[in-house]
């Protein structure tokens, strides 16, 4: 067991030491400094001549806006079309049929919104086709976008008063080129050399060791897998996701696979810092986000390490820890590491079945995807923080009688809205979403939708309750994950998560980019005695707080009727 406590460790701290030169070599892209990938300067401006785009082009915060949703909208009408239509089209050579219209409807809306949340089994549900110029191809253009956007806010941090966020064409087609390409290579080609499948053939036919003759899919998908991570997506090329041997290999590729989805969201970090010339800012948003992974993934380790307390009763020693729903190859410490990491951030791969993580196990993943801002995605991890951070400033305001600033900007009512506007939108779709799934099983409603509510949970009672719960949790959060023993693939799951995915993906979007320009256009009120500082320990502690405080009055009550209810009937 301490083996496995030092490769989570390893993990980790290899996560640092990558991400610290990773970010400053974002910001030196991303300032327009000479960097090692200027080599790809001709192909961005092909790229920008093809598509009409000048890239020097200012935009302001509505006109940047404009640009990410219409061309989102323009993904979205794509991906809804092939995969409507897939058995019909080439690469297809297991013969798999054509999506239902509510199916696609939820596929093409959780991959373009950087959830993946997948109502059907990966290898079955898509064709290569549609794995490969649907799925990876919306896997890398939504974490550019999540990238595009944070960027956008940090060019209004770093101006004094300005009316232009830069141009998000250009922040988007760097995100591509410069970082999530050469790294998915490189990711790509290590899983492919420890034996994930990276050619277009189709079933293999093999014959177990105990006789049994049976159907392997394959297919191109080491390059899918490494952009699943790198961008924080999720989606996985298996129905088993990283659980799958094929997928994940070996115990080298399952920390080449949870270092990579944790990398660029901690890089970004740094890269901030760097960007806004504001080191020390950056360190207490690292300080603050890692000592709340810490508070969910200790009790996460120390849970599946013990096991089942029931099985424990019986006097049967559980020497290997919680090991229902695990690989053999990663163990339950490995396991609750990954498990962590990919909830706090938009990740939601999965190397076990979080359905059979133990109850507190659950509860920390859950509170991971409530908060949403512990490192978080691609760029979207930091637009989330900043919403505390302007509610955190509000507040503080408040306490010393002090008009709130941040960054040299009074911020006022409207900046004050949005942000509220937004956390709570999350916890309204979270609870108002699970609390119609719990009355329609309550009642044994038929709602006509394709299947009776009573035969969407294979478990009863609070852990029931839990699998509804986490379904909106993970869509809300754009992470993707679930608690598999969840009947999902029908009309009412597919379409309420639906709608649900493209909101808590938009407006947690919008919402910062708004107040950013908002804030950006007003006059600059240089740094005096009375200025708060955020870049304190004190200011970090009062984040902290208002981040805890925010989310146990939003979320205890259904914690309570779940994850909670159920670790206390153990």
């Amino acid at each position: 067991m301490h083996t496995e406590l030092f490769g989570v460790v390893v993990s980790f701290l290899l996560t640092v030491i990558l991400a610290i030169p990773l970010g400053k070599y974002i910001a030196r892209v991303f300032a327009g400094e000479k960097n090692i990938t200027d080599f790809m300067q001709p192909v961005e401006r092909l790229i920008y001549r093809f598509s009409g785009i000048d890239p020097k082009k200012g935009m302001n915060w509505k006109e940047f806006l404009k640009a990410v949703l219409t061309v989102n909208l323009v993904w979205l009408v794509y991906a809804f079309f092939l995969l409507l239509f897939q058995a019909h089209l080439p690469l297809n050579p297991d013969g798999n049929p054509n999506q239902t219209p509510d199916l696609a409807f939820n596929t093409a809306i959780s991959f373009l919104v950087n959830c993946d949340l997948q109502h059907y089994s990966g290898e079955s549900g898509l064709t290569y086709l549609t794995q490969l110029f649907v799925v990876t191809f919306l896997q890398f253009v939504s974490a550019a976008t999540g990238m595009a956007c944070l960027i956008a806010m940090l060019v209004g941090f770093k101006e004094k008063t300005t009316n232009n966020l830069g141009n998000f064409w250009t922040y988007f087609v760097k995100s591509i080129t410069r970082i999530l390409l050469p790294l998915s290579i490189v990711i790509a080609t290590i899983l492919a050399l420890n034996g994930t499948p990276a050619s277009f053939d189709g079933k293999d036919s093999i014959v177990t060791l105990q006789g049994d003759s049976v159907h392997v899919s394959r297919g191109p998908a080491a390059g899918m897998i490494a952009i699943k991570h790198l961008g924080t997506n999720g989606g996985g090329w298996f129905g088993a996701n990283s659980a799958h041997p094929l997928e994940n290999p070996n115990y080298f590729t399952n920390m080449v696979e949870v270092v990579s989805q944790v990398l660029i969201p901690m890089a970004v970090i740094f890269a901030m810092g760097i960007f806004i010339k504001r080191k020390k800012f950056a360190y207490v948003i690292f300080g603050v986000m890692t000592v709340g992974m810490l508070v969910l993934l200790v009790p996460t380790i120390i849970s599946e390490i013990h096991g089942n307390p029931q099985i424990a009763k019986m006097g049967i020693t559980q020497a290997t820890g919680a090991m229902e729903g695990k690989e053999v190859r990663f163990g339950p410490a490995a396991s609750g590491y990954w498990s962590i990491v990919t909830t706090i951030i938009s990740t939601g791969s999965v190397n076990s079945m979080h359905d059979s993580a133990m109850p507190l196990s659950g509860m920390m993943q859950l509170l991971g995807m409530m908060v949403n801002a512990f490192y978080g995605g691609c760029g979207v991890g930091l637009l989330n923080y900043f919403i505390y951070i302007i509610i955190a400033v509000f507040i503080s305001g408040l306490m010393v009688g002090r008009t709130p600033e941040f960054m040299g900007h009074k911020v006022e009512a409207r900046e004050v809205k949005i942000a509220a506007l937004v956390t709570l939108l999350s916890a309204f779709l979270i609870k108002g979403g699970t609390a119609l799934a719990a009355y329609f099983v309550a009642h044994h409603a038929n709602i006509g939708w394709a299947v009776q509510p009573a035969n969407w949970l294979n478990n009863p009672s609070y852990h029931g309750f839990s699998e509804m719960l986490y379904e909106f949790t993970s869509s809300n959060a754009n992470n993707g994950s679930g608690f598999e023993g969840l009947g999902d693939n029908n009309i009412f799951w597919n379409v309420s998560t639906g709608i649900v995915l493209i909101l808590a993906r938009f407006i947690p979007i919008i919402g910062p980019i708004a107040i950013i320009g908002l804030l950006a256009n007003k006059k600059h009120i240089p740094d005096s005695a009375g200025t708060l500082k955020t870049d304190s320990l004190t200011f970090g502690l009062m984040t902290f707080a208002v981040i805890l405080i925010i989310n146990a009055l939003s979320y205890f009550p259904a914690l309570a009727l779940g994850p909670i209810a159920e670790f206390l009937s153990q």
